[in-house]
């Protein structure tokens, strides 16, 4: 069994393990038999559920069930119509989920997918191309600019190789890659430069390397073992309506119960009549319309969310936005525009932003000649075609307006020494009129170690000591800031050197200037930030670049606040040291990650949701996929986001722009406070109602007629809930801190609300009842005087209701403060409710049918009175509040 610490080992003893040969390859005999006992190169397929399944799967959610019994009682008990409609809501909901909540096996298909054509491989002695699922361990593949390593490979050879890693390991510009054998034990992912990964991408060089891990066992493969072994936890707002579906159900059962035996004890009813009574009112308590409401409320938030640029995967993952209280975000592509830009550069001694003009200077003119000559970005019809460093060079002279197509024309290239790791440096010769210009640039320690001339402002001298001790320092500085540094140096030649070696043409150099460069972060970023922490949400960067890198951008961005010192970032090394329970208690101190692996990433968030927060995770690569699945939401980018971190995630950013998050934090709070608003209004409502027949019941008073309940739960529950579910963001709702795990939709006050406007609507329902029994308009006739009496106790409920409603509009506001008549769909959902509860009654076709009677001019004036008394006192009761209890 070979060793998996390749990187330790010398090409030898990695051959030798896999009885390969270096010039050879493996024989075809062996490699058929590899293939047949170890399986091909590709990732294992995520385990399909049938459609079936998953409609199957949405009524195992709670309060789904018990509306679905509830339905079949309504059935038994003749309420067929109500029946009907419970069973819409539920079927309704079911196909709506089915089709709208993605699964995370999406996420193993799209790695599947990602799996490489072909691969170029030597077998018995020659060079073929091979699928790239017919690879095996041993395997010598040849690599060259453009390819996709096919596994993971131990390099034998690398000649300029650079690899592109940042899907996997979110380093953000090509890492330089060598045969050496590392000598640290445990290095990172993105450290282990004699190593190279499946489906990372080749954009500089050549390479030769040894298979060493194929199909699930190469680290992209880890990454998709850890895919299928994270479990997807519930949203707040799903473990919100569990609880509350259980908590209802339990009240629900109790009050029946307790109406059934009283009614017994008092005989006044047949226990067949009271076992129907009771089940009456538990159908009557039951919210049948939330999860619909739930639902359409979730859909709109969608839509909305959909016009800014973030799309939703999960429907209830829109709610979750509005708890987050921490946002883990990947740096490169997240944070940062994944895209070297020249940020800075130094000529004549004198640091100059990038957008100055470099006319102002003849040196900065030459700094940008040789920049461009010494370079090997190919212009195409598609845009800049090669390494992100140099085409980042080419920018900046395009953006100076060179003529660069002119430029090359002019000044061909006649030889060159191609990059390479050990002396840090390239070097060009470009034919110049009757001369030759050797242009050379590198590390800037390796490159002054060249030069013994400096160019200032067009004029070259000697490059004194003192002047080479400023420009190191002037590099330190820039490079303290993150900024990666290039020097750059020239010098004219008469004819092209014989033997072009470094040691023959890379001295007596003229130093020309620095060129700082930086991937630089999106400029919106830094104001999302700032919203993000007035809005009590911590925002922490994870990323695989690294420590001073990741560092720099994050104070930039504000993320490293000014009281953060050093100590506020930890590399993926540093937290391998710390324990699980330790990380735990410490995980409060640090905002930056850098050099961390995908196990890490799923780590932090594990640590920072066992202290009972609501965490959001960004990203765009691979790597970030199980962080993804992870967190309570994921959120992919939608433009340079792996389909793997899309099929992982919850939300998906069209734009990639990491300020839509705080739109979409806005939006999923506004989602809960309008489904919060919709609950308050339906439990204080069906609360009224239980309570009612629950005090006529032990008065021995006579009782609404099952159509009545019928009726007022329809036109008086559902359309108006619906529509609140539609009302706007209140004012300052960015400003309040995050709900939390710990909060739900009974919190805020909430609960209590319920409960006393319930109360209150009960107690005046019953005034009403028991004043028209007591002042009766038709003397004698008791069938009358009861008739007149539920008929006001009838309209007084449904209007009550519905004055109600505005109330809820806010828990705390007064609704002469929020623009009580802003949303449109309200005002039609109370007028067609007012409407349809008038029309039972004016109409004497459905008199007879709902057992009401025509009222009189003073009855209705005591019914209206009533039922407009609970905006009255709910006024009171929220100036109270505010004035004496302090509450907004």
């Amino acid at each position: 069994m070979p060793k998996k610490n390749f990187y330790n080992q010398n090409i030898k003893e990695v051959v030798d393990q896999f009885a390969s040969d270096k010039s050879r390859g493996l024989s075809q005999a062996v490699a058929n038999q590899k293939l047949k006992t170890d399986g091909p190169n590709v990732l294992n397929k995520a385990k399909r559920t049938t459609l079936l399944q998953k409609f199957i799967n949405q009524f195992k959610d709670f309060m789904i069930a018990i509306l679905a019994v509830a339905a079949v009682i309504a059935a038994m008990t003749g309420e067929l119509v109500d029946a009907i409609f419970i069973l819409l809501v539920v079927v309704l909901n079911a196909i709506f989920g089915v089709f709208q909540e993605s699964k995370a096996e999406d996420a193993i298909e799209a790695l599947k997918k990602m799996s490489t054509p072909n691969a170029n491989v030597r077998r018995d002695g020659k060079v073929v191309s091979l699928p790239a699922t017919e690879l095996v361990t041993g395997d010598i593949v040849l690599m060259e600019a453009g390819d996709i390593v096919p596994a993971d490979l131990r390099l034998i050879e690398a000649n300029s190789l650079k690899i592109e890693e940042a899907a996997l390991t979110g380093e953000s510009v090509p890492v330089e890659k060598s045969a050496a054998v590392l000598r640290s034990k445990k290095p990172s992912l993105g450290d282990r430069h004699n190593m190279v990964f499946m489906n990372t991408n080749v954009t500089y060089g050549r390479g030769v390397g040894i298979v060493v891990a194929t199909g699930m066992k190469t680290e992209v493969g880890h990454i998709a073992s850890m895919l299928e072994q994270t479990k997807e936890s519930a949203t707040p707002l799903q473990a919100n309506l569990k609880q509350l579906g259980k908590s209802l159900t339990y009240l629900i059962l109790v009050i029946s119960i307790i109406v059934f035996v009283i009614g017994i004890i008092k005989g006044a009813e047949s226990w067949v009549n009271m076992l129907l009574t009771a089940i009456s009112i538990a159908v009557a308590a039951i919210p049948e319309g939330l999860p619909a409401i739930v639902t359409i409320t979730l859909a709109l938030g969608t839509g909305r969310l959909a016009k800014k640029n973030a799309l939703m995967r999960r429907l209830a993952a829109v709610e979750t936005l509005g708890s987050t209280e921490i946002i883990g975000s990947d740096k490169t592509g997240t944070l940062t525009q994944n895209k070297m830009t020249v940020e800075k550069y130094v000529v004549s001694n004198q640091v100059v932003d990038a957008d100055q003009p470099i006319k102002k200077d003849p040196t900065a003119e030459k700094l940008a000649l040789v920049m461009a000559l010494n370079n090997d970005t190919k212009m195409t019809e598609e845009g800049l075609l090669g390494d992100p460093t140099e085409t980042a060079l080419i920018s900046f002279n395009e953006k100076q307006g060179q003529d660069l197509n002119h430029l090359f024309n002019r000044m061909p290239r006649v030889a060159e020494i191609p990059f390479d790791s050990e002396r840090k440096l390239m070097t060009t010769v470009n034919k110049n009129s009757n001369q030759y210009i050797v242009t050379v640039k590198g590390a800037p320690d390796e490159l002054l170690r060249r030069t013994s001339k400096i160019e200032i402002s067009g004029k070259v001298s000697v490059l004194t000591n003192e002047n080479r001790q400023k420009l190191l320092e002037i590099n330190h500085r820039l490079a303290k800031q993150a900024l990666r540094v290039l020097a750059f140096a020239y010098q004219n030649v008469k004819e092209v050197p014989g033997k072009l070696t470094s040691k023959a043409v890379e001295k007596d150099l003229v130093f020309v200037g620095f060129v700082a460069m930086i991937d630089p972060e999106r400029p919106e970023v830094a104001q999302a930030v700032k919203e993000a922490r007035r809005a009590g949400i911590r925002p922490i960067m994870i990323t695989g670049d690294h420590k001073d890198t990741a560092a720099a951008i994050a104070r930039r961005l504000g993320i490293l606040t000014a009281d953060q010192g050093p100590e506020a970032v930890i590399t993926g090394a540093q937290l391998d040291q710390i324990p699980d329970d330790k990380f735990q208690d410490s995980v409060t101190q640090y905002s930056v990650y850098a050099r961390v692996a995908p196990e890490h990433k799923v780590r932090i968030v594990n640590a920072w949701k066992k202290r009972g927060k609501v965490v959001a995770m960004t990203g765009d690569g691979v790597n970030d996929a199980p962080a993804l699945k992870t967190a309570d939401i994921g959120v992919a980018m939608g433009i340079t986001g792996t389909e793997v971190s899309k099929g992982a995630s919850d939300m998906v950013l069209a734009d990639d722009n990491f300020a839509t998050i705080v739109n979409a934090v806005k939006e999923g709070r506004t989602v809960f406070a309008n489904i919060q608003k919709a609950l308050q209004y339906l439990l204080s409502s069906n609360l009224a109602e239980v309570m009612t027949l629950f005090t006529m019941t032990i008065l021995g008073w006579e009782l609404f007629a099952p159509v009545m309940i019928l009726w007022i739960n329809l036109v008086t529950d559902t359309f108006p809930a619906i529509a609140l579910g539609l009302e706007p963001s209140e004012t300052g709702i960015m400003n309040r801190p995050p709900r939390g795990k710990t909060s739900s939709f009974l919190s805020d006050g909430v609960g209590i609300a319920i409960i006393w406007q319930g109360i209150v609507q009960a107690l005046t329902v019953l005034a009403v009842y028991a004043l028209a029994i007591a002042y009766p308009d038709h003397a004698g006739n008791i069938n009358l005087i009861h008739r007149d009496a539920l008929t006001m106790a009838f309209m007084t409920l449904g209007l009550m209701q519905l004055f109600n409603a505005f109330n809820v509009k806010s828990v705390y506001q007064s609704i002469f403060k929020i623009r009580p008549f802003a949303n449109k769909y309200f005002n039609g959902a109370i007028l067609f409710s007012l409407l349809s509860m008038a029309i039972v009654v004016f109409l004497p076709g459905l008199n007879d049918i709902f057992h009401v009677s025509d009222l009189n001019l003073g009855q209705w004036l005591i019914v209206l009175a009533a039922s407009f008394s609970i905006i009255l006192i709910v006024e009171v009761v929220k100036l109270f509040e505010h004035l004496v209890l302090k509450k907004r």
